[in-house]
Order: structure tokens, then C-alpha cells, then sequence
């Protein structure tokens, strides 16, 4: 089968032909429809040697859909031909937070070894995704592969990050997103669809800016040397009770950890290295940092009811396995409108 695996530090992506693998118990093996590019992977292919450890050759893909092609022994659930989605962020199922369904909060995955598809294990840009246990799949139930994929992260990351904040999120409340792109402007949509809050959006250019109040962002702010103050203003100086920061690089920690207000809580979500300063006089009082990763099994379902009530939905551009590799060419060069999905078979 076609696969699109990382092969060499440093190289790009690659297209290559791989044996199709076989279930064995327990497990089920999937006929992917659609999986989506992520920023994650570009910031995983540009490790140095010295700090990549998810193993050579990879083939990517975090988030994954398709359709049950066969099922190892014991498996019940699901059957073969079932339109399903992936569960990306894998665990033991059994700790504590695993019995919750929290497995993106798995407290002995990284001593057990289990890696999250794309991201360790075998990944859904490829014919076929071998798929380690039957819970990891939900059912689409008549949602679009294509246009719906992305929600398993780019839908999931935002609404579990979005999802804790809700108390501070009532009326009159405000909201600052960072980074209108595959994440936020699902995050702006989120917030319109289960919170009070005014929300203002913040990018570097008038085309994501235009995204952003397409989403239903209330206020726009480019996001430069004056968007601190910009921020204040349209608060009346007080600032936001909740900043999302889907980029994560040190400029955007900067602003939010400016614009949030007392008692107020700012969400690290991008994987952008950059780092939050915190002191009792350097930051507003009684406010928190958070780093929120990927969402729970129960969200998920919860991020696939928003999308079939059309409450939410992701810009994508489609890509074939062929062409893959572009995805990645167009995610680093930033002219992406939304996500990128790869369709195996067109």
C-alpha cells in the first residue's frame, strides 16, 4: 500500500509503497477515507536528531477517518464496512484518567510505549491505518470524512481547551483568541457555539483577520506592537477573562499573558516553544496558565454533534496521497486558509 512516511531527519515527507498490515486480536484495520495535515508534524519533522525519539521510518497522520475494512479476533463494537473517525491520542485503558476517557491524559502511556498514531505509531496517510483497539474509533454517522477529519484534533484541541474555560465564559465575558489558523478558526466557531463571550481575534494578516469575523470573531486585532493596547481598549482596560493561544510562540505567550485580566486564565495550546513568565507582580492577580493537549473520547462525540447541528465547520483543501507531501510544502509556507486533508483516493 502508499504511504506518506517521515524517512530521514531533516528530509521532507515521502511517498512510499509498505505491506498492508493484518489485525490481529483486538484490533481493526481501516480503509482510510481521510486524514488531515497538522502543524504538529512540521514542528516534529524540524527536530534535531538529537530530541526526535517516534522512531525512522513514520508514516504521518494524526488524524484519521475511513471505513472498517476487517477486524481482528474479539473484536465488538464496530463491523466491517462502519464509516468511523480516529481517536488520536491513545492510551492504556485502564488508569484513572483512562476510565474517564481522558486517555489523552494517560498516566502510564509513555512507560507502556503507546504512541498515538502519526505521532509514533503507524499514521492514517496511507491506504491503510491498523487501528490498536476498537474504542479508539468513533462513528461518523453521516458526517463527510473529508470535511470532518480535522475535528478529531483541530476540532477536539480547541473545544477541550475551550470546554474548561466556560466558567469564566458566561455573559459579558471576553475571550482573545491568538492565531486564526487550522485551530483557532475552529476555536472562534467553538466559542460562538457554547459560550457568552465577545470574542476578539488576533493575526498577523488582513486575509486571517477576514477568516476570523468570517468565523464570528466580534473584533479583529493584528497582532503586533500595538495589539496589547488594542486588546485593553476594546475591554475598557480590563482585559480578557479567557486568551486562547493556538500559535504558542514566544510573541503570542507575550500578548496573552498582557491581555488577561484578574482571575482571568490563559491557554497555551500551540506547540510553539514559546514560554509564560509568572509572578505575583508581574501577573494579573488570581489569573492562570494552562497547557491544555487534545480532549477526551467523550468531547470528541461532543465535537461531532456541533459539526452535524452545523455549528462548526473546518476549511480544508484537499490533497491525494500523490501530492501529500505539497500539504506540507503549503502548511510551512502559511497559505493554508484552513487545513489540509489527504483523500488516498483522489
Amino acid at each position: 500500500m502508499k504511504a506518506l512516511q517521515y524517512t530521514a531527519i531533516g528530509a521532507p515527507p515521502e511517498v512510499v509503497e509498505i505491506p498492508r498490515p493484518t489485525p490481529g486480536p483486538g484490533q481493526v484495520l481501516l480503509k482510510i477515507t481521510a486524514a488531515g495535515a497538522c502543524h504538529s508534524d512540521e514542528v516534529i519533522m524540524g527536530l534535531p536528531a538529537e530530541l526526535y525519539r517516534l522512531g525512522l521510518p513514520l508514516t504521518l497522520g494524526h488524524e484519521g477517518a475511513g471505513v472498517v475494512h476487517e477486524v481482528g479476533e474479539g473484536v465488538t463494537g464496530v463491523a466491517v464496512g462502519d464509516a468511523v473517525a480516529v481517536y488520536g491520542p491513545w492510551g492504556c485503558g485502564r488508569c484513572h484518567s483512562c476510565a474517564q476517557g481522558k486517555e489523552n491524559y494517560c498516566q502510564d502511556a509513555e512507560a507502556l510505549g503507546i504512541r498515538p498514531p502519526g505521532l509514533g505509531a503507524p499514521g492514517a496517510m496511507a491506504e491503510y491505518l491498523l487501528v490498536d483497539d476498537a474504542r479508539h474509533l468513533v462513528p461518523l454517522d453521516g458526517l463527510d470524512p473529508v470535511t470532518c477529519v480535522s475535528l478529531t484534533d483541530a476540532g477536539l484541541t480547541p473545544y477541550h481547551a475551550i470546554k474548561s474555560s466556560l466558567p469564566r465564559l458566561g455573559a459579558g465575558s471576553t475571550a482573545v483568541v491568538l492565531g486564526v489558523g487550522g485551530l483557532g478558526h475552529v476555536g472562534i466557531q467553538i466559542l460562538r457555539a457554547i459560550s457568552g463571550a465577545r470574542i476578539i481575534a488576533l493575526d498577523l494578516t488582513e486575509a486571517k483577520l477576514a477568516l476570523a469575523r468570517e468565523m464570528g470573531a466580534n473584533d479583529t486585532v493584528v497582532s503586533d506592537e500595538g495589539a496589547v493596547a488594542a486588546v485593553r481598549a476594546l475591554t475598557a482596560g480590563r482585559g480578557a477573562d479567557a486568551v486562547f493561544d493556538f500559535v504558542g510562540v514566544q510573541a503570542t505567550v507575550d500578548i496573552a499573558m498582557a491581555v488577561v485580566a484578574m482571575e482571568g486564565e490563559v491557554a497555551i495550546v500551540g506547540i510553539g516553544g514559546g514560554r509564560a513568565s509568572v509572578s505575583f507582580i508581574g501577573t494579573p492577580h488570581d489569573a492562570s496558565v494552562r497547557s491544555p493537549y487534545w480532549g477526551s473520547r467523550s468531547e470528541l462525540i461532543e465535537v461531532f454533534e456541533l459539526a452535524r447541528r452545523g455549528q462548526i465547520e473546518v476549511e480544508v483543501e484537499r490533497f491525494s496521497l500523490d501530492d501529500a507531501a505539497r500539504a506540507y510544502e503549503r502548511l510551512h509556507a502559511g497559505t493554508l486558509r484552513g487545513r489540509a486533508v489527504i483523500v488516498p483516493g483522489g
